[in-house]
């Protein structure tokens, strides 16, 4: 039995030790969302949705619970909104081709629809992010109208 009180008094210590690092977050300012913003002009509700199920992991922006502040939990969430970032971020909206915001707005659209995002690990935690069906239905009627706008604009590619 000594010997399961030493295992488990060093994972204690690592575990206390390991409180001191954490990842660097992922807070930019509200002004790297304005070109987004504007360009795809959301409705107030859509713009609600999106601040409540996207922007965490999709935005430099994230809003962290209070677990965030936990090692490991803390590793996992950066690593979800690192990957979030990758696949699609409204922060760098500005820097994304015609041909690109078109490609992510359709894959905005299939997500959702499949309830794929926000994803269930986001969700069980984020009550409010679970999206009704006229929740989706907004968003792909939002989507269908930049979508339109962005066929009518002249292509620069």
């Amino acid at each position: 039995m000594k010997i399961i009180k030493k295992i488990g008094l060093a994972l204690l210590i690592v575990f206390i030790v390991a409180q001191f690092f954490s990842p660097e977050k992922n807070e930019g300012n509200t002004e790297d969302l304005t070109a987004f913003l504007a360009e795809t002009t959301p409705s107030d509700e859509v713009k609600t949705i999106l601040k409540s199920t996207c922007f965490d992991c999709h935005s430099s922006q994230t809003k962290y619970p209070w677990y965030n502040k936990i090692t490991p939990v803390n590793y996992w969430l950066a690593g979800h909104v690192e990957d979030g970032k990758k696949h699609l971020n409204f922060s760098k909206w500005a820097d994304y081709s015609v041909k690109r915001k078109d490609h992510k707005f359709e894959e905005i659209a299939e997500e959702v629809v499949d309830k794929k995002m926000p994803l269930p690990s986001y969700t069980w935690t984020h009550g409010d992010a679970n999206l009704t069906d006229a929740q989706i239905q907004a968003i792909v009627d939002w989507v269908g109208q930049v979508r339109a706008d962005y066929a009518l604009a002249p292509r620069a590619e």
